[in-house]
């Protein structure tokens, strides 16, 4: 729950600095964190809400959802739009842990096929699963699964 209050103190702040495009950001952040947590509860999850990690998921996806937008929009000729969606890329970024090296990326992968015994590429949704489990937030799992296959079909 922490970085919840991380995010609501930050909103608060926004709101004293009177800087309205940061707060229009962290507003849209929270209300993709209500909704999270209402469809946690219609499944019958009955905590405070989502943890963490669901946070950071959240996160990333609104990071790649403005990164698309801002691409369409620029494709589109929209370079107003653009320049907005990416100006909410760092305040939502602010949240998310460091992003991890090539390197990094390269050494969490060979630790996590070792992890979990992988072998060949049927083992490729467990070695995923490990890397999402420790890294959420931290790597673009879009980019690591080629790499993730590679590996296991060099093995």
């Amino acid at each position: 729950m922490a970085l919840r209050d991380d995010i609501n103190s930050a909103l608060k702040q926004a709101m004293r600095d009177r800087a309205a495009d940061r707060l229009s950001t962290l507003r849209l952040i929270m209300a993709a964190i209500k909704d999270r947590d209402i469809a946690a509860r219609g499944e019958g999850d009955d905590s405070a809400g989502v943890g963490d990690g669901e946070i950071l998921s959240i996160l990333a996806k609104m990071v790649k959802q403005r990164q698309e937008s801002a691409r369409t929009y620029e494709e589109g000729g929209r370079l107003d739009l653009a320049e907005r969606e990416l100006g909410e890329i760092p305040v939502i970024e602010e949240f998310l842990p460091k992003q991890l090296s090539d390197d990094e990326i390269t050494a969490a992968i060979t630790a996590a096929v070792s992890e979990v015994g992988a072998e060949s590429i049927r083992d490729m949704g467990k070695v995923m699963g490990a890397l999402k489990a420790k890294y959420t937030g931290q790597m673009d799992f879009g980019k690591v699964g080629p790499r993730v296959k590679d590996q296991l079909s060099n093995s």
